[in-house]
């Protein structure tokens, strides 16, 4: 497992973006799956973007157009530039990683290492 730290959350008007980041990879160019997901208060922890080795991305219907998942792997950093904010982001962000379930289809399962989360909040 690796020690993940998020950053990057805040707090924005509905309209604008945010760049969340995630660092704390030893080796990122041979991290098979990783993820960013979210949870808001009340509500079950749900996957917004996944990212495999090769690059191929995969998103939640809900953030599609408007999130965008990449990775750095010279920096060991894994992103997620959010656009359009709507109020229904508002939730602590957690990135994670070490796991294969992405090249089965499942983008949002198995993950072994996870940050702490980041705070996001949209106000309308």
């Amino acid at each position: 497992q690796v020690q993940l730290v998020e950053s990057g959350g805040g707090s924005v008007q509905a309209g604008g973006s945010l760049r969340l980041s995630c660092a704390g990879f030893r080796y990122m160019y041979s991290t098979n799956c990783m993820a960013w997901f979210r949870q808001a208060p009340g509500k079950e922890r749900e996957g917004v973007a996944g990212i495999r080795f090769d690059g191929s991305t995969s998103y939640a219907e809900s953030v599609k157009g408007r999130f965008t998942i990449s990775k750095d792997n010279n920096k060991n950093t894994l992103y997620l530039q959010m656009n359009s904010l709507k109020p229904e982001d508002t939730a602590m962000y957690y990135c994670a990683a070490e796991g294969n379930d992405c090249y089965s289809g499942s983008w949002f399962s198995g993950y072994n290492s996870w940050g702490q989360g980041t705070q996001v909040t949209v106000s309308s």
